[in-house]
């Protein structure tokens, strides 16, 4: 989807179960690693976006925590079947965008169906998850299955370097019929962080890398915000 008429296309937001298009003010070319070719581009959101992700999350998620754990359990399970469909795609993506090996980047994708095939329960609530680049789509589904199955409502944050496979599960949970604001996408870089730390969330969690984990939970310390840094 194209927020201007010249340039590569851009990947939107995802909220309440659709897409949505925003015009910022910036915006972040996401490069293949190995040929430098710019592939498309994400909009750097802010406070206004993180918001608006945050109130939807915030409307869907006592939807999705009344409808049971069991009934949780059916729904992540679907995700993680088509999921299983689109795997040489998800695999592609996670490889022109990150530059992994055909082996790493299937890896990643099988690694992400069994998080979300799994059983572990974390904490319910609205939660905002950052993920770094290091494991962008296997990292998310497994910080996301054990609050998902608690019944949490998430706006996820990706790396602006590998953003693809995050919104692409997305699209896939509405494609199984997902309730909409159970997952919300939010573009961006620091300032998108800020603006989740600001927002009404339960906690922050981050996955990836140590040393940009510390300078988020900076973030969060400023706000009053809980942390929980998931390292790789």
């Amino acid at each position: 989807m194209d927020f201007v008429s010249e340039g590569p296309g851009a990947i939107p937001l995802w909220m309440n179960g659709h897409a949505f298009l925003t015009v910022c003010d910036s915006y972040f070319d996401v490069t293949n690693p190995l040929s430098g070719v710019v592939l498309h581009r994400v909009p750097l959101a802010g406070a206004d976006e993180a918001l608006q992700t945050v109130a939807a999350a915030r409307l869907a998620q006592p939807v999705w925590a009344e409808m049971g754990i069991a009934a949780r359990r059916v729904c992540l399970h679907k995700l993680a079947d088509v999921l299983e469909e689109f795997a040489a795609h998800f695999a592609g993506m996670l490889s022109s965008e990150t530059g992994f090996d055909e082996a790493r980047a299937s890896g990643e994708v099988v690694a992400a169906i069994a998080a979300l095939r799994g059983s572990a329960v974390g904490e319910t609530g609205v939660v905002g998850l950052v993920v770094d680049a290091s494991r962008p789509l296997a990292g998310l589904a497994e910080a996301a299955a054990p609050a998902l199955m608690a019944g949490a409502a998430l706006v996820i944050k990706p790396s602006p370097k590998a953003p693809s496979a995050a919104y692409a599960l997305c699209e896939l949970s509405a494609q199984v019929d997902w309730p909409g604001g159970v997952l919300n996408l939010l573009q961006g870089d620091s300032e998108a962080i800020k603006g989740l730390c600001a927002a009404e969330i339960d906690r922050l969690v981050y996955v990836g890398e140590a040393a940009l984990g510390e300078k988020i939970g900076e973030l969060a310390k400023t706000s009053g915000k809980p942390f929980e840094m998931q390292t790789q």
